[in-house]
């Protein structure tokens, strides 16, 4: 798990990550329900690649995605490296 220090370190990378509690988080909006889930699609490739797995909400037009290290209860610097790569999308 990552200090303080380096999360915030991290944060300045990635860009409307909410940090909260021992994840980050962040909403998008889309068009409509195909959209969202061809991103979600997307997103998944990302974590396949990884080997590295978001919680995924999907809400119609709405996906939150969840990063953590489950393992290491908290955040390590896979959920940035994940999180940088979806910014990308």
């Amino acid at each position: 798990m990552l200090p303080l220090n380096l999360i915030n370190e991290y944060m300045l990378k990635v860009k409307d990550w909410a940090l909260e509690s021992t994840a980050i988080v962040k909403d998008f909006t889309f068009g409509n329900f195909k959209q969202a889930l061809e991103f979600v699609n997307k997103v998944g490739e990302i974590a396949e690649k990884h080997n590295h797995h978001p919680d995924i909400t999907i809400s119609y037009n709405k996906v939150r995605l969840t990063l953590t290290t489950h393992h290491e209860h908290g955040l390590t610097s896979k959920d940035f490296e994940v999180a940088e790569e979806i910014d990308k999308i």
